[in-house]
């Protein structure tokens, strides 16, 4: 079932061509992955589809009757309204019921508003999906409903905007860069919940872990040509490298024919019968695909790196809370030449507040922070791109220097420097509006790079980069020889780059974990999984003596966990039944608040049981099946 036809779409801006006659179609159950250099469309391509922007010519049809959601890259709202008004905006019956659900429990003294609120609920079924609302919400980290929007960052903003789209469960969803200011173990969670068979997306994202768990299509966006690949993103990188050999061996193959054949032409016989006019034929045609360029300029990063001394940044016995907040307790550290260290932790454990207490921009409470005199630091901040709109691009470099000096005694001027960072001369002297958000964190990054910085650090510094830019910079970083520090939720990003953590897991507590991030993750996952098996077998054990013995891999049950998964049947089933006449009292006692507190109490008690033994019958299941 066709969901989504885009034929002939053509877009211009002045006399910059975005895009011209593309056409796609995405069908039921497709998870497609838009990918394309920065400043050639992507963003713009996905307002077309959200009906925020023209187009040239061409058609946009979507399928009568399906329900669209979709995530801008930066959401607009209304600042006096409540996060509560703002996710909840788009109402229905379901919506509607759960807010003054809400309100009701709210105030318990109201029975009779209580009663009608409760028959509402059961009218409409919408007990499980207000749990489904509550668990989007809880991942997401949105807790307070009636902060006012302008209260919130524009990450926090973001977050609303996400939560917004999935409660409302669109048929076709459509997501600008769905990753940004989410933390890994929140983009991990949205990976298992888009992934689900019954959804259907169109995504521009640069986090290429996620595109290559989520997305099952690829649709590349080059030299104003589509191309479509069916499979992952590693696949994507696989014929994408087979089609431009197979690109570049045909051009190198006409241009010998070519050669051959000019020779041909410039005789200019005067016999042309219908043999010579199909050579003449032909020979346009070989010098037609001859004469073809494959653009395959990329950015160029290179650093002219301050030399860097003994003594590089110290930290002793540092402490810094807010309040009740802790951020750091008794944390020392003594950076040493070329490492390379990742800073992991969820939203609002103080990661962006450690950085600035590296570079001297915040008080500490206590404790001693000493930089060595050579250090010079590049800051490449979530905030930083303070560029005025109407300034040229290139005159953001020329306000840093005129000249550029390089390595080996070299020097750039300020526009061959931003020739190598591919922004072509024609850009030059365009406004900053005038830039695409990639563009503007590519020009803020070559504004970090040309200061010569020898301890680089780097705050998201891949949102809204494109995976091109993103290669050159990783190879960039893999050879700088000064120190490096990165903030990112990009966890491939992050793999290739570091093989040390500093892991903020709250209360002032950083664990310092040497290993790549994926192998910190799986370690996590494993002493969870651990944990659990524990906790299940403390739970079942006999309290009976067990023998010493070497553990080998299971494959198959014992007979004691037979007994238990039999038991274990019966008890989900008992559980069940229990819920289904709780909620039966629950609707014979709809007058009196205090019983229905008592029930939905015992029904939360229930349902947490029954998830703990349904992961433990899951466990048992693997080995009896």
């Amino acid at each position: 079932m066709n969901y989504l036809s885009v034929e002939n779409l053509s877009k211009s801006f002045g006399e910059r061509v975005l895009f011209e006659n593309i056409s796609f179609g995405i069908d039921k159950g497709q998870k497609v992955a838009f990918i394309a250099k920065n400043g050639t469309g992507k963003s713009t391509l996905l307002k077309i589809l959200a009906g925020e922007a023209g187009y040239d010519s061409g058609n946009v049809v979507f399928r009568n009757g399906i329900k669209t959601g979709i995530l801008q890259q930066s959401p607009n709202y209304k600042e006096e309204l409540t996060i509560s008004q703002t996710i909840f905006k788009t109402s229905s019956e379901q919506i509607d019921a759960i807010l003054e659900y809400e309100k009701a429990i709210a105030n318990p003294d109201d029975n009779e508003r209580m009663q009608k609120a409760f028959e509402q609920m059961d009218a409409l079924d919408a007990w499980d999906y207000e749990v489904r609302i509550k668990q989007i919400l809880g991942q997401l980290q949105i807790h307070d409903l009636d902060q006012k929007i302008g209260e919130l960052s524009g990450g926090q903003q973001k977050r609303i905007a996400l939560a917004q789209v999935l409660i409302e469960e669109p048929d076709f969803i459509i997501l600008d860069e769905p990753t940004n200011h989410l933390d890994l173990d929140m983009i991990e969670w949205l990976e298992n919940y888009l992934i689900k068979d019954n959804i259907t997306i169109l995504m521009v994202t640069h986090d290429r872990y996620f595109l290559e768990r989520v997305c099952n299509e690829i649709i590349e966006l080059d030299e104003k040509t589509l191309y479509r690949y069916k499979g992952n993103y590693s696949y994507f990188l696989e014929k994408k490298e087979e089609r431009e050999s197979i690109f570049s061996a045909n051009v190198d193959k006409a241009k010998n024919l070519y050669r051959k054949e000019l020779e041909w032409m410039r005789r200019m016989p005067k016999a042309r019968g219908t043999k010579a006019k199909s050579r003449e034929d032909a020979f346009y045609d070989t010098e037609k695909v001859a004469k073809q360029k494959k653009d395959t300029s990329k950015v160029e990063m290179e650093v002219n790196m301050t030399r860097l001394g003994g003594k590089i940044l110290e930290l002793y016995h540092v402490k810094k809370s807010f309040g009740d907040l802790k951020i750091l307790e008794d944390f020392n550290y003594v950076f040493k030449k070329q490492e390379k260290i990742g800073i992991v932790g969820k939203n609002g454990v103080g990661k962006t507040t450690f950085l600035n207490i590296l570079l001297g921009l915040e008080k500490i409470d206590g404790g001693k922070v000493v930089s060595g005199e050579t250090v010079v630091y590049g800051y490449y901040t979530q905030k930083g791109m303070q560029f005025k709109e109407e300034k040229k691009v290139i005159e953001v470099i020329k306000d840093i220097a005129e000249v550029i000096p390089l390595t080996k005694g070299r020097s750039l001027t300020a526009a061959q420097l931003l020739e190598k960072f591919l922004f072509h001369k024609s850009m030059h002297y365009n406004q900053i509006a005038k830039l695409s958000g990639g563009e503007k964190r590519r020009l803020y990054l070559l504004t970090i790079l040309i200061k010569n910085p020898n301890f680089l650090i780097l705050d998201e510094p891949t949102n809204d980069l494109d995976v091109m830019t993103l290669s050159v910079l990783e190879d960039f970083l893999e050879d700088f020889q000064g120190c490096l520090i990165i903030v990112t939720h990009d966890r491939y990003f992050m793999d290739k780059l570091v093989d040390h953590l500093f892991i903020f897991e709250g209360d002032g507590k950083v664990n310092d974990y040497l290993g790549k991030y994926s192998d910190y993750r799986e370690e996590l996952k494993q002493q969870q999984l651990a944990d659990k098996k524990a906790e299940a077998a403390k739970a079942n054990k006999a309290p009976e003596k067990q023998s010493e013995k070497v553990a080998t891999p299971k494959t198959k049950l014992s007979y004691k966990e037979k007994i238990e998964l039999e038991q274990l049947d019966k008890d989900i089933e008992a559980l069940e039944n229990k819920k289904a006449e709780l909620m039966k009292v629950l609707e014979a006692n709809q007058s009196n608040h205090e019983e229905i507190i008592k029930i939905t109490t015992q029904l939360g008690e229930i349902s947490t049981q029954l998830d703990e033994k349904g992961e433990r019958w899951l466990y048992l299941s693997e080995f009896e099946f």
